[in-house]
Protein backbone atom coordinates (compact mmCIF):
# COMPACT_ATOMS: atom_id res chain seq x y z
CA UNK A 1 0.00 0.00 0.00
CA UNK A 2 1.24 3.00 -0.90
CA UNK A 3 1.68 6.11 1.76
CA UNK A 4 2.56 9.56 1.01
CA UNK A 5 3.07 12.79 3.32
CA UNK A 6 3.56 15.76 2.12
CA UNK A 7 3.78 19.32 3.74
CA UNK A 8 2.21 22.74 3.02
CA UNK A 9 2.56 26.26 4.89
CA UNK A 10 1.07 29.43 4.77
CA UNK A 11 2.01 32.58 7.09
CA UNK A 12 2.37 30.16 10.88
CA UNK A 13 -0.06 27.32 9.90
CA UNK A 14 1.90 24.40 9.04
CA UNK A 15 -0.38 21.46 7.54
CA UNK A 16 0.48 17.70 6.90
CA UNK A 17 -1.36 15.57 4.61
CA UNK A 18 -1.27 11.76 4.62
CA UNK A 19 -2.20 10.18 1.14
CA UNK A 20 -3.01 6.51 1.25
CA UNK A 21 -5.19 4.59 -1.38
CA UNK A 22 -8.51 3.94 -0.76
CA UNK A 23 -12.47 5.50 -1.01
CA UNK A 24 -11.74 8.68 -1.62
CA UNK A 25 -12.37 9.98 2.43
CA UNK A 26 -10.46 13.45 3.06
CA UNK A 27 -10.43 14.55 6.86
CA UNK A 28 -9.13 17.78 8.39
CA UNK A 29 -7.96 17.80 11.34
CA UNK A 30 -9.78 14.32 11.85
CA UNK A 31 -13.27 16.09 11.01
CA UNK A 32 -14.73 15.81 6.97
CA UNK A 33 -14.05 18.58 5.16
CA UNK A 34 -17.25 18.72 3.47
CA UNK A 35 -18.53 19.48 7.21
CA UNK A 36 -16.15 23.53 6.46
CA UNK A 37 -18.02 26.34 5.55
CA UNK A 38 -18.70 26.60 1.60
CA UNK A 39 -15.57 29.18 0.63
CA UNK A 40 -13.25 26.81 2.57
CA UNK A 41 -14.52 23.55 1.13
CA UNK A 42 -14.67 25.18 -2.45
CA UNK A 43 -10.67 26.25 -1.42
CA UNK A 44 -10.14 22.37 -0.51
CA UNK A 45 -12.26 20.90 -3.45
CA UNK A 46 -9.77 22.72 -6.17
CA UNK A 47 -6.74 20.63 -6.29
CA UNK A 48 -8.98 17.41 -6.48
CA UNK A 49 -11.23 19.38 -8.97
CA UNK A 50 -8.12 19.41 -11.27
CA UNK A 51 -6.49 16.88 -10.81
CA UNK A 52 -9.67 14.88 -11.31
CA UNK A 53 -9.93 16.87 -14.83
CA UNK A 54 -5.45 15.96 -15.65
CA UNK A 55 -6.15 12.43 -14.78
CA UNK A 56 -9.62 11.25 -14.47
CA UNK A 57 -11.10 9.82 -11.08
CA UNK A 58 -7.84 8.57 -8.63
CA UNK A 59 -9.08 6.80 -5.56
CA UNK A 60 -7.23 8.17 -2.52
CA UNK A 61 -7.93 8.75 1.08
CA UNK A 62 -6.26 12.02 2.55
CA UNK A 63 -5.58 12.96 6.55
CA UNK A 64 -4.51 16.17 6.92
CA UNK A 65 -3.13 17.88 10.33
CA UNK A 66 -2.94 21.82 10.56
CA UNK A 67 -1.74 23.09 13.29
CA UNK A 68 -1.12 26.87 13.61
CA UNK A 69 -1.46 29.98 12.53
CA UNK A 70 -5.72 31.54 11.68
CA UNK A 71 -8.86 29.79 10.55
CA UNK A 72 -7.94 30.45 6.47
CA UNK A 73 -4.53 30.01 6.53
CA UNK A 74 -5.21 26.64 7.81
CA UNK A 75 -6.85 25.94 4.82
CA UNK A 76 -4.34 27.24 2.50
CA UNK A 77 -1.61 25.73 3.95
CA UNK A 78 -3.82 22.05 4.07
CA UNK A 79 -4.62 23.38 0.03
CA UNK A 80 -0.78 23.17 -0.43
CA UNK A 81 -0.25 19.99 1.32
CA UNK A 82 -3.05 18.41 -0.40
CA UNK A 83 -1.83 19.45 -3.91
CA UNK A 84 1.74 18.65 -3.37
CA UNK A 85 0.21 14.94 -1.98
CA UNK A 86 -1.54 14.62 -5.20
CA UNK A 87 1.77 15.59 -7.33
CA UNK A 88 4.06 12.98 -5.18
CA UNK A 89 1.29 10.24 -5.57
CA UNK A 90 0.76 10.61 -9.35
CA UNK A 91 3.88 11.26 -10.72
CA UNK A 92 2.18 13.54 -13.31
CA UNK A 93 4.05 16.14 -15.31
CA UNK A 94 0.57 16.87 -16.75
CA UNK A 95 -1.06 17.29 -12.79
CA UNK A 96 1.90 19.52 -11.72
CA UNK A 97 1.54 21.58 -15.29
CA UNK A 98 -2.47 22.16 -14.14
CA UNK A 99 -1.54 23.22 -10.92
CA UNK A 100 0.69 25.64 -11.61
CA UNK A 101 -1.48 27.06 -14.42
CA UNK A 102 -4.45 26.95 -12.16
CA UNK A 103 -2.53 28.95 -9.15
CA UNK A 104 0.89 29.18 -8.28
CA UNK A 105 0.45 28.90 -4.76
CA UNK A 106 -1.16 25.38 -5.30
CA UNK A 107 2.45 23.92 -4.89
CA UNK A 108 4.28 26.64 -3.91
CA UNK A 109 4.02 28.26 -0.76
CA UNK A 110 3.20 31.73 -0.18
CA UNK A 111 6.11 33.20 2.06
CA UNK A 112 4.66 36.47 3.34
CA UNK A 113 4.39 37.40 6.92
CA UNK A 114 3.43 40.10 8.57
CA UNK A 115 5.60 43.26 8.84
CA UNK A 116 6.65 44.04 12.49
CA UNK A 117 5.62 47.26 13.94
CA UNK A 118 7.66 49.99 13.38
CA UNK A 119 9.13 51.69 16.72
CA UNK A 120 7.26 54.47 18.44
CA UNK A 121 4.00 53.54 16.57
CA UNK A 122 1.19 50.90 16.50
CA UNK A 123 1.16 49.94 12.77
CA UNK A 124 4.18 48.50 10.60
CA UNK A 125 4.47 50.85 7.59
CA UNK A 126 2.35 54.42 7.63
CA UNK A 127 3.08 57.15 9.94
CA UNK A 128 0.76 59.48 11.80
CA UNK A 129 0.40 62.74 10.13
CA UNK A 130 1.67 65.96 12.16
CA UNK A 131 0.40 69.16 12.25
CA UNK A 132 2.67 72.42 13.58
CA UNK A 133 0.07 74.81 14.30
Amino acid sequence: MKKIVASGKRKTAVARAVLTEGSGKISINKKNYRNLQIFDRLRIEEPLKISESALGKIKFDVAINVRGGGEKSQIEAARVALAKAIVEFSKSKEVEKAFLSYDRNLLIADVRRKEAYKPGDSRARAKRQTSYR
